[in-house]
């Protein structure tokens, strides 16, 4: 049952954090596809993971790194440049706290998700 609840988390989590990028992709550079915006969640997730395991414990930047090849993963899955990856990156960040606030307040789910980094 423990594999169980672990993939519904993951798959919730990923679907929350899709739509903190798909917000963010449609308000600034008018992308509409919520199933592509998976898609970045869930490659954006796996190099986060990644990139960090191999040089996030290097101290300041490491986190760093790992940011910037998250950031490079929006950059390359949606139009514009670096300052839109940043855009669509907060924008991301603060509408999946905005959900996952007020699914913890309903007791819902935890305060995290996959794909959008430090929620």
């Amino acid at each position: 049952m423990a594999l169980i609840d672990s993939i519904v988390v993951f798959v919730v989590s990923l679907l929350i954090g899709a739509l903190g990028i798909y917000v963010g992709a449609n308000l600034l550079v008018d992308a509409q596809d919520y199933t592509y915006a998976i898609v970045t969640a869930l490659i954006g997730a796996v190099v986060w993971g990644v990139v960090g395991f191999f040089l996030g414990w290097i101290p300041l930047l490491g986190p760093l790194l790992v940011f910037l090849a998250y950031l490079a993963v929006i950059n390359a899955r949606y139009p514009g440049g670096w300052t839109e990856a940043i855009g669509i990156t907060l924008v991301a960040w603060i509408a999946v706290l905005i959900v996952l606030y007020v699914l913890a307040l309903a007791g819902l789910t935890a305060f995290d998700a996959v794909g959008v980094p430090g929620v």
